[in-house]
């Protein structure tokens, strides 16, 4: 019999990959959307409307889910920080973790585990002596901490329904098909390495394909529950991360370049905290519950992406 996943947040950068992941696994899948019209059907994967802003979901579509797995939430780098964006970001987790919850409650189901998403935002910046941070530290103050904690906390509720909850703190995901890594790939085809800053900060990153396995791992070890964290073993600065990736497009020629931080605040405005802040995450927890990442180190991972790009 196969299991079916509900998935918010499915039409995104991880949404989309997730579902393929699951559907080569044998997974069904039902992708929450605000609108169904145009979307490609599939065999295992079906679309279901629902509204974050009029609290409205569908019901026989909740009702077929064994999982469900919580990405949605407006994009943190897309757009400029301003006072509404901000509201928007935090709101649209929280309201989209408030629907579900509600939906839970009121209705059969027969729900086992929910996986939401959650970021490393909710960690702080390193601070001398570096010591990665792991899961019990408490969310920094600033506008991601808070963010992340709210996140988390609004998805919470569904524990006292007798559901399994998994949330995974992710890290600077690193997919050929959007996200941070195209935006590294930028200067590079004008033969710039672009190091941020002085380039020391340290970037926990993942490789998509390692983020997907996590997340399904979430629905099959049944053992996991509450907070890890979903980055790679060996995080690296923004400066290895440049000139690895540098050499794994066989970038010939390039000169490293140093974007000053006063240019990078001009530029992204309160998003360049992010950019230049370091952030070392260790991903013991996961490891110590069995996960095994396929790519552990920057080189590999990128040599991955660099390979899969040229096939296309």
């Amino acid at each position: 019999m196969k299991q079916t996943v509900l998935i918010t947040g499915g039409t995104g950068l991880v949404g989309k990959a997730l579902t393929k992941a699951l559907v080569k696994k044998g997974y069904k899948v039902i992708i929450l959307t605000r609108n169904v019209a145009g979307k490609d059907r599939h065999e295992q994967v079906q679309f279901a409307v629902w509204s974050v802003q009029k609290q409205q979901i569908d019901i026989t579509a909740l009702q077929q889910a064994d999982y469900i797995i919580h990405l949605a939430g407006a994009g943190v780098v897309e757009k400029k920080w301003t006072a509404a964006y901000k509201k928007e970001i935090q709101d649209s987790r929280t309201e989209s973790s408030s629907l579900i919850y509600e939906a839970l409650k009121n209705n059969e189901n027969k729900v086992k585990a929910i996986i939401s998403a959650s970021a490393i935002g909710w960690y702080g910046a390193d601070t001398e002596p570096v010591k990665p941070f792991t899961e019990d530290a408490t969310a920094d103050d600033s506008f991601l901490g808070q963010t992340c904690k709210r996140w988390e906390a609004g998805i919470e509720p569904v524990i006292t329904l007798g559901k399994r909850l998994v949330k995974f703190r992710i890290g600077i995901v690193l997919s050929n098909d959007g996200g941070a890594l195209a935006e590294f790939k930028k200067p590079l085809r004008f033969g710039a390495a672009a190091i941020l800053g002085n380039g020391k900060q340290m970037v926990s990153w993942v490789h998509m394909d390692d983020l997907c396995n996590l997340f399904i791992a979430g629905i099959e070890n049944e053992n996991l529950s509450g907070s890890y964290n979903a980055t790679a073993p060996n995080p690296v600065s923004n400066k290895t991360l440049t000139l690895t990736l540098a050499k794994a497009m066989k970038t010939k020629f390039y000169i490293p370049v140093h974007v000053p931080a006063f240019v990078l605040k001009i530029m992204m405005g309160q998003r360049s905290i992010e950019v230049l802040k370091s952030t070392t995450v260790s991903c013991k927890k996961i490891q110590d519950a069995g996960f095994e990442f396929t790519f552990k180190t920057i080189e590999a991972a990128l040599d991955n992406l660099a390979s899969t790009t040229n096939q296309h």
